[in-house]
């Protein structure tokens, strides 16, 4: 089976990077022919390890030259390059004569669907059917949101996300996200006076929030530290204990080395970082957000769920964990266990399954 996955490009340390190049490898390791096609990826290098086996084209596109230009020129430009996109996708979907093809809600789907012709599509939903955003972004995502809602399958990856979806869609799955989880077979101890958070710096991640906490923490609990790994910007707060790094290829050892794994997102698709650090045997904190967070935190078993937003609660939280190395223990010993619902072995034959129903002569 022949199955093609459309992203603009693998050229960061990114969660839905992490997530597609680990389904492509394990498809090509059981027997499907597989393909990536960007639009946009030029010389960037593949910031994880992708299998020699997956077909990889780059169109060339080059999306963002686009803002080169002001105004109607812009809008020219985005519409000669968009044609131009659609013309040199359809003619590797001639070449390829895929089965299935794979793409994300950030992708043209109108687009898609007016090429494709009979190849069964697939939306996978990486972004919240309902997110905060700006009044243009909120027009356009209804918009993308009704053409995608055409389309044979959306595949979401929390259950909240898919009761939304369920308005525009009759074909909606929930597959939750391979995760990479440690291999290693070393685990923290949770001996470490170290929180870790891990993640864009974006205003999505609650930032402001972070530091609120952290705040509050570090006045009772001085002597512990965050370590905050992400791109983007945000200063470090040496008064507070709080040092922030660029992204690591080796975030399993950053994990490893940690005691707790602090999230505080105001809105999460999966969450990805959290059965991270749960299968190196951390305990973590989030926000109750939408949605990703209550599919993965058993609260008072695996972890600590905060809900409202509460800063003052999410502190009482981590200084409840900073009390007792035995609990910090006993939580990670949990996640461990919790986190390997997430290997490839559990998660993909989901998608074959949806793959082969999409094939099938049957009507779907």
């Amino acid at each position: 089976m022949k199955i093609v996955y459309l992203y603009s490009s693998l050229a960061i340390m990114g969660g839905i990077e992490r997530v597609l190049i680990d389904k492509m490898n394990y498809l090509v390791n059981h027997g499907y022919e597989v393909y990536m096609i960007t639009s946009d990826q030029g010389q960037h290098p593949i910031p994880y390890k992708l299998d020699e086996r997956v077909h990889f084209f780059d169109l060339q596109i080059r999306f963002h030259s686009q803002y080169q230009f002001r105004g109607w020129q812009r809008y020219q430009e985005a519409k000669r390059l968009r044609q131009l996109y659609h013309q040199c996708l359809k003619e590797k979907f001639q070449e390829i004569k895929p089965d299935v093809i794979v793409c994300t809600t950030s992708q043209d789907v109108h687009g898609l669907l007016c090429i494709k012709g009979s190849i069964p599509l697939v939306v996978e939903s990486h972004v919240n059917f309902l997110h905060p955003d700006t009044w243009y972004h909120k027009i356009q995502t209804l918009y993308n949101n009704y053409w995608i809602g055409k389309a044979e399958a959306v595949v979401t990856i929390t259950q909240g996300d898919a009761n939304n979806w369920k308005h525009v869609s009759r074909y909606v799955h929930v597959i939750p996200n391979i995760v990479h989880l440690n291999e290693s077979r070393r685990f923290s101890d949770c001996s470490n006076k170290r929180a870790v958070f891990v993640g864009r710096l974006v205003e999505q991640k609650g930032l402001l929030d972070l530091i609120k906490v952290w705040r509050i923490v570090n006045e009772r609990y001085p002597d512990w530290q965050l370590d905050v790994f992400g791109d983007g910007k945000l200063d470090s707060l040496p008064e507070i204990n709080l040092f922030v790094h660029p992204p690591t290829g080796n975030i399993m050892e950053e994990y490893i080395n940690s005691s707790m794994l602090l999230m505080t997102s105001v809105y999460e698709p999966f969450g990805l970082v959290l059965p991270e650090a749960m299968s190196c045997g951390l305990p973590v904190v989030a926000f109750d957000c939408p949605y990703g967070p209550a599919d993965i935190i058993k609260h008072g078993s695996n972890g600590f769920l905060v809900p409202h937003r509460d800063a003052n609660l999410f502190a009482d939280y981590i200084c409840e964990l900073m009390e007792s190395q035995g609990l910090r223990q006993n939580m990670g010993v949990a996640g461990v266990k919790s986190a390997q619902r997430y290997q490839a072995d559990n998660i993909m034959p989901q998608w074959q399954s949806l793959f082969s129903d999409l094939t099938s002569k049957e009507p779907f």
